[in-house]
């Protein structure tokens, strides 16, 4: 009967409902989405387009949803180089930064995911923010 009890409990707690923040970003396929928004956005965007000049975006996308991806708790591994190698000498700064951030905030808006998940995610890449932003 306690076994009972106890598996009833854990089936029906709300932990057991609660999606991961992977889950929240549409897994795979959302989190691709995503970046291609956002990229698109960052495109269009005279502040910090010229960032991207001369870039393969296609390798850009590939490996920013592989990095979201993999920080969100899914299942990819992220191959690129660390953030401070592949920002080195790009003269990203603050406003830069924040620009890149907005359109971030936009393509998960567009695709519905849920504020706290965005807060998440935020969380979880803003420690990069010392290794991309050249003081």
């Amino acid at each position: 009967m306690k076994t009972v009890l106890l598996m009833a409990v854990l089936l029906f707690s709300p932990l057991s409902f609660a999606q991961s923040l992977y889950q929240q970003l549409g897994e795979q396929q959302g989190i691709e989405t995503i970046v291609e928004e956002m990229l698109y956005r960052v495109g269009g965007d005279e502040r910090i387009a010229h960032h991207f000049d001369g870039v393969d975006i296609m390798r850009v996308h590939k490996l920013i949803s592989e990095q979201v991806c993999d920080l969100s708790g899914g299942p990819c591994d992220y191959s690129g180089e660390d953030m401070k190698t592949s920002h080195r000498n790009m003269g990203v700064d603050n406003a830069d930064f924040n620009a890149l951030v907005e359109h971030l905030i936009a393509a998960m808006e567009k695709e519905d995911v849920p504020v706290s998940a965005q807060n998440q995610l935020l969380g979880v890449l803003a420690p990069m923010h010392g290794d991309i932003v050249e003081e």
